[in-house]
């Protein structure tokens, strides 16, 4: 998710846990192969063994159209320590398909294919190649050829956003249509899109096949679905959700959050991530709504800051004996 996920909320997330695996924002790779910085500045991470603080392992992500480029430059990632190569053929974004990036490639599975083999043929063989697609571009007509395309070049692993890009991020999710290449599939198969959860967990699971799912917004709405995920692995669909965080706690997140965004970024841009989360949580806390009307307006981190800690220390007084 370009521009949110970055290793700032990375951090914040994995802390809360539940989580296997990361991938970084994606690395747009054209002609050119990257200097080491780029690679750095995408997954800091790198500098601890490609690894968030809670250690878990973070993929760097790769996205363009011209596959030797791409083994150039999975190279080069690996060498720096990535703990694995994720290729992003689901980009549904229009400057990014203009581009020869993305979704737009699933129009051409013999492009998918090659692009796969050469990054996989440039890493060793330790280092995980996964890849991420969409069920095809305009339809899903295509999507047997594509996931052929990248089984057939050898990939560790297949993300299938069960959605066209057609579809864009519209509800519902198709999870359906993923069974037949679970079903068939060499490699594991993960399924994505609109999981927000437990309950969709299950369903997602259930009509897929699949056993596992990558998350998304669903995770940055409610930080410990991945916990609650593990939790009811065990549950049918039919029961209620296990209660998420409390807002309390999740407003201790949102303040550390301010910290390590203010150590990161420029301070003109810290307050932009803050409200950026706050938007995805108020979907599942009504504090979280109240905050961002509170916050929408301020411009310095200090500012969002205080009333942040306003608010933590309102709750406080109202939960104090």
């Amino acid at each position: 998710m370009e521009g949110v996920v970055d290793h700032t909320m990375r951090t914040m997330l994995t802390k809360v846990g539940g989580i296997d695996r990361c991938v970084t924002e994606f690395v747009r790779v054209t002609t050119t192969r990257l200097p080491s910085r780029v690679f750095y500045r995408y997954c800091p991470e790198l500098h601890n063994r490609g690894m968030t603080p809670s250690g878990v392992p973070v993929y760097i992500q790769l996205l363009g159209g011209n596959a030797e480029s791409m083994a150039i430059n999975a190279a080069k990632a690996a060498s720096l320590g990535a703990p694995g190569i994720d290729i992003n053929f689901g980009c549904p974004a229009k400057s990014v398909n203009r581009n020869d990036g993305g979704s737009v490639l699933l129009k051409e599975p013999q492009r998918l294919h090659d692009i796969v083999a050469a990054v996989r043929d440039a890493v060793p063989l330790d280092i995980p190649v996964t890849a991420k697609i969409r069920l095809g571009f305009n339809d899903s007509s295509l999507l047997t050829d594509i996931s052929q395309a990248i089984f057939s070049a050898n990939a560790s692993e297949l993300t299938i956003h069960a959605r066209t890009k057609s579809d864009g991020y519209k509800p519902p999710a198709y999870w359906e249509a993923i069974a037949d290449i679970q079903a068939n599939s060499p490699v594991p198969v993960i399924a994505n899109g609109e999981i927000w959860t437990v309950n969709d967990y299950h369903s997602c699971i259930k009509q897929s096949g699949c056993d596992d799912v990558m998350l998304g917004r669903g995770l940055l709405a409610c930080p410990d679905l991945a916990v609650q995920i593990r939790a009811g692995r065990s549950m049918t669909g039919s029961q209620q959700d296990i209660p998420a965080l409390s807002w309390p706690q999740v407003l201790d997140l949102v303040a550390q959050f301010c910290i390590v965004t203010e150590a990161m970024y420029e301070r003109k841009y810290v307050g932009n991530r803050v409200k950026q989360w706050l938007a995805y949580l108020r979907q599942h806390y009504v504090f979280a709504g109240d905050l961002f009307e509170q916050v929408k307006r301020l411009k310095w981190p200090e500012e969002i800051a205080d009333v942040v800690a306003e608010q933590r220390r309102s709750l406080l007084a109202e939960n104090s004996p």
